[in-house]
């Protein structure tokens, strides 16, 4: 499986930009599918969750109300909708996957490369 995360760039504060993870090698469909970030010096944390079937989604205190997780199983894509955008939001994004929807970091089973996400204030 390989997950290909696309969509990063700069940004001024208060803006948007869209992530997304498209998916290959397998169809991930049953998979929940998850949303990460790690700023320089600082440990990967979680942001964002959603479930195989888009029904349930989990959120990281930081960022909700701003960003939005969503699906598309017959894409075997999950996008991350990011809103008002702070500059504590600056970090690589990386996608996964894993049986669980969960926060934890270890329980996911396929990651992608990431994307820089830049937000200047």
């Amino acid at each position: 499986v390989q997950l290909q995360a696309s969509g990063g760039g700069l940004v001024q504060a208060g803006g948007s930009l869209r992530l997304s993870c498209a998916a290959s090698g397998r169809t991930l469909s049953a998979y929940a599918r998850g949303w990460f970030r790690q700023a320089p010096g600082k440990e990967r944390e979680f942001v964002a969750a959603i479930s195989w079937s888009g029904s349930d989604t989990y959120y990281a205190d930081s960022v909700k109300g701003r960003f939005t997780i969503s699906r598309d199983n017959a894409k075997n894509t999950v996008d991350l909708q990011m809103n008002s955008l702070r500059p504590e939001d600056t970090a690589v994004y990386y996608c996964a996957a894993g049986v669980q929807l969960t926060s934890q970091l270890r329980k996911y089973d396929y990651w992608g490369q990431g994307t820089q996400v830049t937000v200047s204030s």
